[in-house]
């Protein structure tokens, strides 16, 4: 069993938080780590009530408030899967520290992979996505949301220039 991509060496199962502002790649990182460990995957977006879906497509940022129930029910996800013993994959912007610690309430040991990279790339990848909900119009307010992971988070930052398996592998790696 110790041998399974999805349990850390101490023979428990993993999970990870997939986490940046939009364009990050959380998706096609998050999916293909799901794939790499053989567990289950959930699309934070997926999860999104449609009237916090309504107001990003607006343009409009979403408040603390918009986002507490959508945490919520990703903090209950993830908990299910602790409850479970099961490995979980969780693509989630996680802007805040605040965010992050709402959703350790589901599993004290959750792990966040930080997908970080230039402005520039950022607004590229976002402008290139136009059936996404998400404008180019809100990146701004997502960085300036961002808190990144502090020193006592369980985590690592990557870089999103480097290509998908690449990320995937150093989030494998740090397991």
């Amino acid at each position: 069993m110790a041998d399974s991509p999805s349990i850390n060496n101490r023979g428990a199962a993993v999970r990870w938080v997939v986490m940046g502002v939009s364009g990050c790649g959380k998706s096609a990182v998050g999916s293909r780590l799901a794939a790499r460990l053989q567990v289950d995957y959930i699309e934070g977006d997926a999860l999104h009530p449609a009237q916090n879906v309504a107001k990003m497509a607006a343009g409009q940022p979403l408040d603390d408030a918009d986002r507490a129930g959508w945490l919520a029910a990703l903090r209950d996800r993830i908990a299910q899967a602790v409850s479970e013993s099961r490995g979980l994959v969780v693509s989630c912007s996680a802007l805040k520290r605040s965010y992050r610690d709402l959703l350790r309430e589901g599993d004290p040991a959750l792990r966040f992979a930080h997908l970080d990279g230039p402005r520039a790339v950022l607004e590229q990848r976002v402008a290139n996505r136009p059936s996404h909900f998400m404008p180019a119009s809100l990146l701004d307010s997502q960085l300036a949301t961002l808190q990144p992971l502090q020193a006592d988070e369980a985590g690592l930052v990557l870089d999103i220039r480097q290509p998908v398996t690449a990320l995937v592998q150093q989030i494998v790696d740090a397991a």
